[in-house]
């Protein structure tokens, strides 16, 4: 056969059908973690234990915590030294991690820290965001990745969920301490007891929040009501709970009249394209009983009370109208050693599997459910609410990723 007949096979065998070329899977990769201190908002949160940490470096991934940074979660720089973790004195060490692994979003000075090509996973908080800040980490190519987008397998919000049953227990604590005389409140105890008229509680919302919350404030023996804009939430928090309590959808009248009435009010309206629906204006608070109490659970994603504003843990309420507002928005961190196991119950297997499919990257790649979490991948903006909210180029995450193979 001459070689000229070999090269003329060749290149008629390139019309024939060829078998698709596979997918090289990925090897187990060892994550290099940055658990930073926190230094926004008074959080005390961390969102990995010492236990976790230990587990994490057995299956050969490192862990660095910067100094301090569990303090407020009751875990000492001891206890991650002892776990595996290696101990970063400054700022700029921690930030030498692949996985910046963090509660609150990086503000201004962490954002200097960033290199390259990091990944770096926390809350996003959108009120408390600008343009600018998502323009800093794409000119740093980050894939960013926020804790109330992350999806689980069946779509659940894990995070979101684990964070709103603390937050929906607390805030009838925090309903509680406002209620009494030695907070200058209307000195009435949060519940029922004989012979007294039960405290009256209006929930705005029949998710995880409102559903712990009404959980609560039932268990108390106080008298509820639950509103919310979809009827098949009322049914589930109805069947959830066990107990006829009122519940209705919302409109105008009857939220004004209930409003007026109340003792206690708790917005925890589920966010839509990252924004809480704003259900209570300002006329109807001013129709509100004097030293009653407003709770935003939602304030975080822009609030459900137009007198909304938001507060910190050491200035926690303002008043307006005469109604006390509470508009904290990492209520959780009231109970930061509870909240940080359960961050770490969710984000220790997140990240085991992580390693085992080969790193972030290759995460986002095989997973659809986790691709939800993700809002910037190295360089562009990919999630499209916050590409409208902020006038920036969004690109479709799909295609960045299909364009790797």
């Amino acid at each position: 056969m001459t070689g000229q007949s070999v090269s003329e096979l060749a290149r008629q065998s390139v019309l024939y059908p060829q078998e698709s070329p596979a997918l090289i899977k990925k090897g187990k990769k060892s994550l290099f973690i940055g658990l930073p201190r926190e230094i926004s908002l008074q959080e005390s949160r961390i969102a990995l234990t010492p236990d976790a940490v230990s587990l994490l470096v057995r299956n050969g991934h490192q862990v660095m915590v910067e100094k301090g940074a569990g303090e407020g979660a009751k875990f000492s720089d001891n206890d991650y030294s002892e776990a595996g973790a290696q101990i970063a004195y400054t700022p700029e060490e921690v930030f030498e991690a692949d996985i910046i692994l963090k509660i609150e979003p990086l503000i201004e000075k962490e954002i200097v820290y960033l290199k390259n090509d990091q990944t770096v996973i926390s809350t996003l908080n959108i009120p408390n965001l600008d343009r600018k800040y998502f323009e800093k980490l794409n000119e740093k190519k980050t894939t960013g990745i926020g804790f109330e987008l992350i999806q689980d397998k069946v779509g659940g919000l894990p995070i979101i969920r684990a964070m709103s049953e603390i937050a929906g227990n607390t805030v009838m604590l925090v309903a509680a301490e406002l209620l009494s005389s030695v907070h200058n409140g209307r000195g009435i105890i949060l519940g029922g007891i004989t012979g007294v008229p039960p405290t009256k509680v209006v929930i705005l919302g029949a998710g995880t929040v409102g559903e712990y919350a009404a959980r609560a404030a039932h268990a108390l023996g106080a008298e509820i009501k639950v509103f919310d804009q979809h009827i098949y939430r009322l049914q589930r928090i109805k069947y959830t709970i066990g107990q006829q309590i009122y519940t209705s959808i919302i409109d105008s009248e009857t939220l004004s009249a209930e409003l007026a009435r109340a003792d206690v009010v708790i917005g925890a309206m589920r966010a839509e394209d990252s924004i809480s629906p704003m259900v209570v204006t300002e006329e109807m608070v001013s129709q509100m009983k004097k030293n009653s109490i407003i709770i935003d659970v939602s304030i975080d994603q822009g609030g459900c009370f137009e007198t909304s504003e938001m507060t910190t843990h050491k200035q926690p309420t303002f008043q307006k109208y005469g109604v006390t507002h509470y508009c904290v928005p990492n209520i959780a961190s009231r109970v930061a050693h509870t909240a940080s196991i359960a961050l770490s119950n969710v984000f220790t297997p997140f990240l085991l599997k992580t390693g085992t499919v080969g790193g972030i990257e290759e995460m986002i790649f095989a997973k659809q459910w986790f691709t939800k979490g993700v809002y910037c991948y190295k360089g562009s903006l990919t999630n499209l609410p916050i590409a409208q909210r902020f006038n920036l180029r969004y690109k479709d995450l799909g295609l960045l990723t299909a364009a790797r193979l």
